[in-house]
């Protein structure tokens, strides 16, 4: 159940990304943030009452910046926007995601258990690698600057879902997911109005769905606080990608684009490490029973 969580994560963020992409391509950067978040706070805060969820709890200071945080991804993959393609922006965020899940699964950071690498996580720790080469491509070498905030955006995700994961253990998942959203409601309404600008749409060129990516926000992060504290991070951070690398394509397809061809093979490679890695997990364990 744990592993069709994972996936179904990044099934959620690659449909995520179209609406957004869509109602960013409309409204701008810093105007469609600012619109996600209301969404997405006044979606998950209705839910939250309904269910009548407490909110708050008596958590660390830290615990409530999960939405500051995931704001500065934002604000890094808008930077290596047109800097670098689309699929090094992917290939190098996964990267980031990669490395800070080994050294949290690894030292214990931020609450998460100690694991150590055995046989079945080494497979994947090559897989990742490998898929993550062959998606990177010559524009890589056109900034550095680039390069560098699409790592952090990687950084900054996967701290971002730590975060918010620890106020989920005192709250709820769906609060937890709130309180993200508020948090990075006001960050982005002062980023509009001292960089960003507001534009108007087009009439007609605006449907209903694109302005349903915060809802999608909300589930996204409410996947996230149910798998974190039952699923490595790093065993994590490659099932949700590979759930939106092969997303992604199949949208691409329906819509009529061409789909990454970049893209499908580094995530074949990186799902066939897991895949195998998964098999040898489950040796093991039948191994000790």
């Amino acid at each position: 159940m744990d592993t069709i969580l994972s996936l179904l994560t990044g099934v959620v963020i690659a449909v995520m990304i179209l609406w957004n992409g869509q109602l960013t391509a409309g409204y701008g950067n810093y105007a469609a943030a600012v619109i996600i978040h209301v969404v997405g706070t006044v979606f998950s805060g209705v839910l939250c009452l309904a269910g009548r969820r407490k909110v708050f709890a008596k958590a660390p200071f830290w615990a409530y910046l999960g939405g500051a945080i995931g704001v500065l991804s934002t604000l890094f993959n808008n930077y290596a926007f047109g800097h670098i393609t689309m699929t090094s922006i992917v290939a190098l965020g996964l990267l980031g995601q990669t490395i800070t899940s080994v050294l949290l699964d690894r030292f214990g950071w931020l609450g998460a258990p100690k694991r150590r690498v055995d046989r079945s996580v080494a497979v994947a720790l090559i897989s990742a690698p490998v898929g993550i080469f062959l998606m990177l491509d010559g524009s890589v070498s056109q900034s550095i600057l680039a390069v560098l905030l699409s790592l952090g955006a990687g950084v900054t995700v996967v701290l971002s879902r730590m975060v918010n994961a620890r106020l989920a253990s005192e709250t709820s998942p769906l609060a937890g997911s709130f309180v993200n959203h508020l948090v990075g409601l006001p960050i982005c309404a002062v980023l509009l109005l001292l960089v960003g600008q507001w534009t108007t749409p087009a009439a007609g060129t605006m449907e209903p769905w694109m302005y349903c990516g915060g809802m999608l926000g909300v589930t996204t992060v409410l996947l996230f606080n149910i798998t974190v504290p039952r699923v490595s991070a790093f065993r994590l951070t490659l099932l949700s990608f590979v759930g939106q690398v092969f997303t992604g394509v199949a949208l691409d397809v329906a819509l009529g684009q061409t789909a990454s061809a970049a893209s499908f093979r580094g995530g074949l490679v990186i799902a066939a490490g897991l895949l195998v890695s998964q098999l040898l997990g489950a040796r093991k364990s039948s191994e000790k029973a």
